[in-house]
């Protein structure tokens, strides 16, 4: 099992992973994927039971990325997992590319659903959730939704679904960093209080920082019978570099050269510190 360190580390290297892929894309979302980046290290190399050899391992965990657009955060740990060759990730969203813009569960190795329509994805892992129920299996179904995503009205039938179904084999995790990609979410709709509204809904709430993580390990271990799972995990926009952090402008631009090298710079000095 890794420490906590090695976790930070690889982290870390998710990051760089980002930043070269969208930089040689040209296109693509860092500013979201790097705010996830910290709960997808704790999830793939922690916690998901999964056997990157054999995807369709019948008792693997299953993992939904609701907010697709974060897409080169998932490809980078998939890769990182051994899926796939982390010589693939150069080429996202080129032509032919098996790396599309978005999760395509028909041609990415260790993609479980098609994402990108925001607001679907959590449905889909009710309905996992259920599956498992139903065979009473024992694998789990974890998934994260963004937050501007939260303003999706099939988001809030899916969290009623999940409660009513008592559904506490699903485990979700809201990436919190307030900003959508028309700007901060609480001015083009606002969001809180969230873990009010998640209680509300009947589910078992926590909120955490999302970039700690030895915080994130603690909260999936958090019993929540007979309730579905929500930890709210606060993040930066950008996180890990300096510019990019907090900016809206980050949701969906790639970084031009120079800012590459600077952000490659900073992701490395910080993972050295760690």
């Amino acid at each position: 099992m890794p420490t906590i360190a090695e976790l930070e580390e690889k982290a870390a290297l998710l990051r760089r992973h980002v930043i070269n892929m969208t930089y040689e894309a040209g296109s693509g979302h860092p500013g979201g994927s790097l705010s996830a980046a910290d709960i997808i290290t704790v999830l793939y190399f922690h916690k998901l039971k999964h056997k990157p050899n054999n995807e369709y391992w019948p008792e693997r965990d299953r993992f939904v990325l609701s907010k697709g657009h974060a897409a080169p955060i998932l490809y980078a740990a998939l890769a990182e997992s051994g899926y796939f060759s982390t010589d693939e990730l150069k080429s996202l969203r080129k032509i032919g590319s098996l790396l599309q813009g978005h999760p395509d569960r028909t041609k990415i190795p260790g993609v479980e659903v098609s994402t990108g329509a925001l607001g679907q994805g959590l449905s889909v892992a009710v309905g996992m959730a259920l599956a498992s129920k139903l065979d009473k299996a024992d694998w789990h179904v974890y998934a994260m939704v963004g937050d501007g995503e939260c303003q999706e009205g099939e988001i809030w039938e899916a969290a009623m679904s999940a409660a009513h179904y008592k559904l506490d084999n699903l485990t979700v995790f809201l990436d919190r960093n307030g900003l959508q990609i028309d700007g901060p979410t609480e001015e083009i709709m606002a969001l809180e209080p969230l873990d009010d509204k998640w209680k509300a809904f009947g589910w078992h709430v926590k909120r955490i920082n999302g970039h700690d993580i030895n915080a994130i390990m603690q909260a999936i271990e958090e019993p929540h019978p007979n309730k579905p799972y929500m930890i709210i995990a606060d993040t930066i926009k950008g996180k890990g570099v300096s510019f990019m952090e907090n900016q809206v402008c980050f949701h969906g631009k790639a970084p031009s050269k120079e800012e590459t090298c600077t952000a490659m710079e900073e992701l490395a000095c910080s993972s050295q510190e760690k």
